[in-house]
């Protein structure tokens, strides 16, 4: 093998090896500015979590229905806040509907707290609990805040996100639901 050879496949494997670490990053270089390391047109990862009354569910089998998820805690009040709205405005509205799935998702703290905190805001949506914090870290950092909403269509994609509670931002969530769900 000839010097050139060798230093021109030097070259090319330096290259490829930058490209490759260009391309994976840190989870924080990938993160936008809201925290969130999922985008819009994503797969949306997959997880199994469990809900408060036990039952387990997996994301991935729920493809062909509008999936919306929202991260949560009771320590958090701007999800106390956003809460009753999602109650009333998204899952009274289609709670009945075969094509929807709503899952509050509790960050990390125990069964006994979750219920309490569904009851001390009144919903009655299903909330699952999220040991920590691992099914949430696939959607955003794990030091970023809540609330958050992802919504998921029937291919298993994002299609919208949102983070904190604006009521145009609020708003514009329940318009994408009501919309597709309408189809």
């Amino acid at each position: 093998m000839n010097i050139r050879y060798k230093f021109l496949s030097l070259i090319c494997l330096l290259t490829w090896g930058y490209g490759a670490y260009a391309q994976t990053g840190t989870l924080e270089e990938k993160a936008d500015s809201n925290g969130y390391i999922v985008f819009d047109g994503d797969k949306a990862p997959d997880f199994v979590a469990t809900l408060t009354d036990g039952q387990q569910v997996r994301l991935s089998d729920l493809r062909g229905k509008l999936v919306m998820i929202q991260f949560t805690a009771s320590w958090c009040g701007v999800c106390r806040k956003e809460m009753p709205f999602i109650e009333s405005d998204i899952w009274q509205k289609h709670k009945d509907d075969p094509n929807f799935v709503l899952i509050g998702i509790d960050r990390d703290e125990p069964i006994d707290k979750v219920k309490a905190f569904a009851q001390k805001t009144g919903i009655t949506y299903p909330l699952a609990l999220d040991p920590g914090a691992d099914i949430y870290a696939k959607y955003a950092l794990r030091q970023s805040g809540i609330t958050r909403n992802i919504l998921i269509d029937r291919d298993g994609k994002i299609i919208k996100r949102t983070r904190l509670f604006n009521q145009e931002e609020f708003q514009s969530l329940v318009n994408t639901i009501d919309k597709y769900l309408s189809k």
